[in-house]
């Protein structure tokens, strides 16, 4: 299992109110207690920070925001001394506004080179004061803005699928393959294990920059359905050459070097593309994650996936949580009675779904915790620029961003320390005290100790792991398969209790579960050896 590590919102170890490398080292005991295999930090290069790193300024440094390069060496040797794998986030979709090649591109004469490594082209109309083409900005607004000229005038336009300040690449431009190998080697070559890659489904867009008949459909669903703009057939090349990069490295130690994708497509099939024999080797597959509460939603991702991923070969990738999404203890239980503690329990029994599943895990900070998310944070604080564009607070991702509480009582709950005594730069509420690390681990029933028993299993049970699965007959609202030779995973989503699907007391359960009985929102292991099903 691979844990996201948010680095601006896990440990500050200098007391600006800022997570950074040092907390992520301090932390990192935490992690392998919890029995983690690897942790993808997200971007901590010199950046602006108009969307927290994924703005980037400089692809081979370290913001002073989080430390140095020397600090990043130390964490890398802590990880691997503990037997965790470090994954690195990859931007190679867009830059920021502030990176030297845009700069030196704002100062240069169109036509120039500088320009070609973007997407600058002139307006339309007869002055070329309307956009080039019709495409909208995934966060909001127009994809395109127009500069001024170093004379001063009203010049052309540059493509932004994401804000201003994050200029697409020109991938079709030979400079820019040649400069992000430049980048994959400097971190591999400092030891890091791989890169999850952000936006994986975009860097090519159509050549000729057609207008889409459904222009706001990448705001409206804030996911990448512009087929003139993302999924192009020229992408899968340069995961095969980034693929043929990490092999290189692992053929001369034997250590795999891991590519996995950020990829939102519109079918099952056509994401098992991206994890062919010589393309990524992981890819999160999101379908689980936007599904409903409902055994009917499960199963279809979960059989689409097993069917079009894992029947080519392929590892599938689950994933629940993220940083972009609302997190499940709210998702699911946003039609509960508050206070009723359905989204937790519910929570829990997705958790242990996901672990039962074939493939690849990903858990991102905090949902070993239970946490909630914040959903109360005042305007004055939030910082996603897609409030700023929009002014929607129904699409803001900050409540799963808010730092993680560790111990005590009142904020900073042990978040923030050093010689600094900042507030940490997101509000935490006062009920995350119900949540704090110190208190979970001590609880043995509590979430903490359900991924942590779910991970020990995962490893020990050869059932677990790769592999397929087969369905077994159910009521309704219960959701079962087998794993191998006669691990049984159980999910009741509904709200009264029914009889499970084997006898006996199972292995693992999410909640209270008595032999014999499935109590609603739960899910169970048992281990049936040498029982018919």
């Amino acid at each position: 299992m691979i844990y996201q590590v948010y680095v601006r919102s896990f440990l500050d170890s200098t007391g600006d109110g800022i997570g950074d490398l040092a907390g992520v080292r301090a932390g990192l005991p935490y992690l392998k207690k919890l029995g983690v295999d690897g942790i993808w930090l997200s971007p901590f290069y010199p950046s602006p920070q108009h969307d927290h790193g994924y703005d980037v300024a400089d692809y081979c440094g370290v913001d002073q925001l989080f430390g140095d390069l020397a600090e990043f060496d130390l964490l890398m040797a802590t990880a691997h001394r503990l037997g965790i794998r470090v994954l690195l986030d990859i931007v190679p979709n867009h830059c920021s506004s502030e990176h030297p090649w845009f700069r030196e591109a704002l100062a240069a004469e169109p036509g120039s080179e500088a320009r070609a490594r973007f997407h600058f082209t002139d307006g339309r109309g007869p002055d070329g004061a309307k956009p080039p083409n019709n495409w909208h900005a995934m966060f909001g607004g127009p994809a395109w803005t127009r500069i001024t000229e170093p004379d001063g005038r009203p010049g052309q336009w540059y493509l932004h699928m994401f804000t201003p300040e994050q200029p697409d690449w020109n991938w079709r431009n030979p400079e820019i393959p040649a400069e992000f190998e430049r980048v994959l080697r400097f971190w591999l070559d400092r030891g890091v294990d791989g890169f999850r890659i952000d936006v994986a489904a975009g860097l090519f867009k159509h050549p000729e920059l057609p207008d889409s008949p459904d222009p706001e459909a990448d705001a409206r669903t804030r996911d990448s359905v512009n087929p003139l703009a993302w999924n192009q057939p020229e992408v899968h090349d340069v995961w095969r050459h980034w693929r043929a990069v990490c092999e290189e490295y692992t053929a001369r130690d034997g250590r795999e070097r891991l590519l996995v994708g950020e990829v939102s497509v519109p079918s099952a099939r056509e994401h098992a593309m991206y994890v062919r024999p010589d393309e990524l080797h992981q890819a999160f597959f999101f379908d689980l994650l936007g599904a409903p509460w409902d055994p009917d939603a499960f199963r279809k991702v979960i059989s689409e996936a097993m069917q079009d991923i894992a029947g080519t070969g392929s590892t599938v990738t689950w994933v629940l949580n993220n940083h972009d999404q609302v997190r499940t203890v709210t998702r699911y239980g946003e039609a509960a009675v508050e206070g009723s503690g359905l989204g937790a329990a519910r929570a829990r029994a997705a958790a242990l779904l996901m672990l039962a599943l074939p493939g690849a895990a990903y858990v991102y900070q905090g949902e070993e915790l239970g946490l909630p998310e914040v959903v109360d944070l005042p305007d004055d604080v939030l910082t996603d620029p897609i409030f700023r564009r929009t002014g929607s607070r129904a699409r803001v991702r900050d409540g799963c961003r808010v730092p993680l509480p560790w111990s005590g009582q009142v904020s900073p709950f042990g978040f923030t320390s050093g010689t600094q005594s900042a507030k940490p730069w997101l509000p935490q509420p006062s009920y995350f005290a119900e949540y704090v690390t110190e208190r979970a681990l001590a609880d043995t029933r509590s979430f903490w100790h359900l991924y942590r028993d779910g991970l020990q299993l995962r490893s020990a049970l050869p059932q677990l792991g790769e592999g397929s699965l087969r369905w077994l007959d159910t009521p309704p609202d219960v959701l079962a398969f087998v794993r191998g030779d006669g691990l049984v995973c159980a999910v009741n989503f509904g709200t009264s209790p029914t009889t499970a699907p084997v006898p006996g007391s199972p292995l693992l359960a999410s909640g209270d579960c008595p032999p014999g009985v499935l109590p609603g929102s739960t899910a169970a292991w048992w281990i049936t050896e040498g029982t018919d099903l």
